[in-house]
């Protein structure tokens, strides 16, 4: 009975997109209608700046490491992920914003954060390396959260239920991105 109420409770706590909020308080167009469509960091930033963009970074992470926390204090650590997983589902389906959210990486991140800060720190200087090689921040996105995974399945200790929960959180992710992806393959064809 735990899981389940946790798992509500995250999932509705990852409903509350923090850039449709912020950006509807700024007057700005929904995120969701611009540039990349996703309602996260990036488009705060292309429409609202580096400090807007960080402010919804730092609520995105700092709401992560909160019920990682509560996770963590009344849940056996093999179904941890699976909160991760509803933090996810609510981050990109959120029922207070017409089912058309995020895609999850900062909410991975700092759900991350409290069992392995040595991975959530080298993620981000991970994404920033691809970043400045591709310039393309789905891309560097994959691999962050592919580092993220990489640090449950090793504290994991090889156990199935926590792995299972990883894995689901990490293709959640990349699904959150397919139209990236197809919009990125189309570019590509269209250029060779």
């Amino acid at each position: 009975m735990r899981l389940v109420g946790l798992l509500l409770l995250t999932y509705l706590a990852g409903s509350i997109n923090f850039a449709i909020i912020i950006l509807r308080l700024l007057g700005k167009e929904d995120p969701r209608t611009q540039f990349s469509g996703n309602a996260g960091t990036t488009n705060v930033y292309r429409q609202a700046g580096r400090g807007w963009a960080a402010v919804v970074l730092l609520l995105d992470v700092g709401r992560a490491v909160a019920l990682a926390a509560l996770a963590l204090g009344l849940l056996p650590f093999a179904l941890v992920p699976w909160i991760g997983f509803a933090l996810v589902a609510g981050n990109r389906f959120p029922c207070f914003h017409g089912f058309r959210g995020g895609k999850g990486v900062a909410g991975y991140l700092g759900f991350t954060l409290l069992i392995s800060p040595w991975a959530a720190a080298l993620s981000c200087l991970i994404w920033v390396i691809i970043h400045r090689i591709v310039r393309i921040p789905f891309i560097a996105s994959f691999f962050m959260i592919l580092t993220l995974g990489g640090a449950w399945i090793a504290a994991s200790g090889g156990a199935a239920a926590p792995i299972a929960g990883t894995l689901a959180t990490v293709l959640l992710i990349v699904f959150n991105h397919r139209k990236n992806v197809v919009a990125f393959l189309a570019e590509r064809r269209r250029q060779g």
